[in-house]
């Protein structure tokens, strides 16, 4: 009863944060990483732990829980992969994408190495990933808020497409290369659009239903998701089948800002003693994960963005770079999935959560944040509400 009281409180507090958010033109993310990183820990260190004698590994036992948690992580899991479908090579965009990624990766890589205890191998190339990411749910939605031209948008999301695109395939990949036994299953779930052709099936929707059927059942018996929701759209994409949304548009967009994304935020922080966490990191490994995934990010836009030239007159190289530089939802979910298969530990969770806020907030520092409240929940055309 008490867990169940915890969870619907939990998600009242990110209703509020995200409709007080809104009244100072945030868009939801932002205050739901605001109440994530900041509020929840405070909370469960002075409330929930001493006061209601609940932990977090109690929090996250019951069984209708993680099945909540496996339908909400199929869902934004699904909607960041299912920009692949969506994706157009570009030359201008390849040329940003390339430094973009390669820079802030070998940092990344650098800092696990040199910087961080020792860890396997699949844990530095995580942290080089978590390094490089760029949310391309966040950025559309600020690029369209504040009027971007349209061709520049189309190029910088196309360019964080490119970068997601990569960071989950090589993930993947490198994930399934520990166990190639492992692979098969994933690598047959991924082709089921080949046997829905093969049976005569037409229609985008049973398609579409499939794909978010098999990332929940991927994601609860512990398969391999990333591989099989690439490997599925990029076969889509192969037979020119579009991806159609299972719900009507202003549904989807309900669940994920009220349910799916406050219940994974709070999912990954209540596991975690914040204390001990930051304790454990010593100033130059917690100076390192905040700064270096920023600057080396920046870094690497600001070369790309070089190389590729303005993408329209008076554009400004170092707008676009900190634009680029934005986290949000795309690091929540790799970063719970690395955290679920106890890829990284909880100091590095929390570290590298509070990186990502501070990089999703840096486009309010150079006067990106007012954003129309009625914009705040977009409709969905060829990247909202993703």
């Amino acid at each position: 009863m008490m867990v169940a009281l915890f969870w619907a409180m939990a998600l009242a507090l990110f209703a509020v944060a995200t409709r007080v958010g809104r009244h100072f033109g945030l868009i939801p993310i932002v205050s739901q990483l605001l109440l994530a990183t900041l509020g929840l820990p405070l909370l469960m260190y002075f409330w929930i732990e001493p006061h209601w004698q609940l932990s977090g590994a109690t929090l996250v036992a019951p069984l209708w829980l993680k099945n909540l948690y496996s339908l909400s992580f199929a869902l934004l899991l699904g909607f960041i992969l299912s920009d692949v479908i969506d994706l157009k090579l570009d030359r201008q965009s390849l040329k940003i994408a390339l430094p973009s990624f390669c820079v802030p990766f070998a940092c990344g890589l650098a800092t696990a190495v040199w910087l961080l205890p020792p860890q396997p191998w699949i844990s530095s190339l995580a942290v080089g990933l978590l390094f490089a990411i760029t949310a391309i749910p966040v950025l559309y939605l600020y690029l369209r808020h504040i009027g971007y031209p349209t061709a520049a948008t189309r190029r910088l999301v196309q360019t964080a497409i490119l970068i997601d695109l990569t960071c989950w395939t090589v993930f993947a990949i490198a994930q399934g290369s520990l166990h190639l036994s492992s692979l098969l299953l994933p690598l047959a779930c991924a082709g089921v659009p080949l046997l829905l052709r093969v049976l005569g099936g037409r229609r985008p929707r049973l398609y579409s239903t499939c794909f978010f059927a098999l990332l929940v059942v991927a994601e609860h018996y512990k398969l391999n998701a990333l591989m099989v929701g690439i490997g599925y759209l990029l076969c889509m994409a192969a037979l020119k089948v579009p991806l159609v949304l299972p719900l009507p548009a202003n549904w989807i967009t309900g669940l994920q800002t009220w349910i799916a994304i406050p219940l994974i935020l709070t999912f990954g922080i209540v596991q975690i003693d914040v204390h001990s966490a930051m304790g454990s990191l010593g100033w130059l490994q917690l100076g390192a994960l905040l700064l270096l995934p920023v600057a080396s990010k920046l870094l690497g836009n600001w070369l790309g963005l070089g190389w590729a030239g303005a993408s329209f007159a008076g554009a400004s190289r170092w707008r676009e770079s900190v634009l680029l530089n934005i986290r949000g939802l795309s690091e929540i979910v790799f970063l719970n999935l690395l955290l679920q298969q106890h890829l990284i530990s909880p100091p590095l969770y929390f570290a590298l959560m509070l990186m990502g806020l501070i990089a999703t907030l840096m486009p309010a520092l150079i006067g990106l944040h007012r954003i129309p409240l009625e914009a705040a929940t977009p409709q969905r055309n060829s990247h909202a509400n993703r």
